[in-house]
């Protein structure tokens, strides 16, 4: 199977997880609302609602993304594994990605827990990049080592996703070990996804602008016909940095500024929400077959594990516990 049609038949995962999130999303925004009125009514102090209400549906939107990711991201990326490795995938993608994660419910909650250790792994080198930087050129070489870590947190979640892949392809080894394989080789063959990166961050910026601006313009028209809770807001704010004698930048006195920088954030989590279920999966496709096959090719071994324990005392720990 071409990559395109891999990406095609797994599509019907992201129009799910699209549908599920945008509900979320709203619902978010419906329960901070909610409570920006009701503490408005009751107790004049619609600032305290609204921002109660945002806590308490960030929390409930995060638990439930986290169950959309589990179930619907981990199925995509079973699925492509499958298109990738047997050249063939069932009518039913769905339901035999749902099976899949069933059937191996252990596997993928203990590599989504082993996750955080990766990201770990990777970001202790981002630092040490960061840090070598610092060292050699003052300012300028930090500022050029954060622009590298900026691109390593790009790398990390590709690395995730195709790690996740590599495990559901290494069924017959432990979740662990398997993890520890795949980080070898994403770290072997990073210069495949490098020659990537050019692509990635050019497909997401451009949609950035496209999505995002289209969207955030929409929502700055939508806000203008509500301009009496964008006064509001803005002058409980002032209220509450008077008492706290804070000094707020002077476009949170202007209620037109204050819709156009909310329209802004609204647009960028659309925008994020869209490219994140439909773009990047397009192109994780192309890099999940790249680095499967090289895994394929030259699967790593014991001794393979020694390259990246010098990098990373964090991944030492780890293969030493799987030992």
């Amino acid at each position: 199977m071409t990559d395109k049609q891999i990406y095609k038949a797994t599509l019907c995962f992201s129009t799910r997880r699209i549908l599920l999130e945008l509900f979320g999303f709203i619902f978010w925004i419906g329960l901070s609302v909610l409570g920006f009125v009701i503490a408005d009514r009751m107790l004049e102090q619609g600032l305290i609602g609204l921002a109660i209400g945002v806590v308490v549906g960030l929390i409930i939107l995060v638990i439930f993304l986290r169950w959309v990711s589990f179930k619907y991201k981990a199925g995509q990326i079973a699925m492509m594994t499958k298109g990738i490795t047997e050249g063939q995938l069932p009518d039913d993608v769905i339901g035999e990605g749902k099976k899949i994660i069933k059937e191996r419910f252990k596997t993928v909650a203990a590599f989504f827990a082993l996750t955080g250790i990766i990201k770990g792994i990777f970001n202790q080198i981002g630092r040490g990049i960061t840090a070598a930087g610092r060292a050699l050129g003052g300012d300028k070489g930090e500022t050029i080592g954060s622009v590298i870590s900026t691109v390593i947190q790009v790398i990390i979640g590709y690395l995730c996703d195709c790690c996740l892949g590599w495990v559901f392809y290494r069924k017959e080894v432990k979740t662990t070990k398997a993890t520890l394989e795949g980080s070898v080789l994403f770290f072997k063959h990073g210069k495949t996804l490098l020659k990537n990166m050019g692509r990635v961050f050019g497909i997401g910026i451009s949609t950035m602008i496209a999505i995002g601006g289209a969207f955030g313009t929409g929502f700055y028209f939508l806000f203008r016909q509500f301009p009496v809770a964008f006064e509001t807001v803005m002058t409980e704010i002032n209220k509450l940095a008077e008492n706290g004698d804070l000094e707020l930048p002077t476009w949170l006195d202007d209620a037109n500024v204050l819709m156009i920088v909310a329209a802004a954030i609204a647009g960028i989590i659309i925008w994020s929400f869209i490219h994140g279920v439909f773009i990047r999966p397009y192109v994780l496709v192309g890099v999940l077959r790249n680095y499967i096959q090289s895994g394929m090719e030259n699967i790593p071994s014991e001794s393979s594990f020694a390259e990246l324990d010098s990098k990373s005392s964090k991944f030492k720990k780890l293969r030493e516990k799987a030992a």
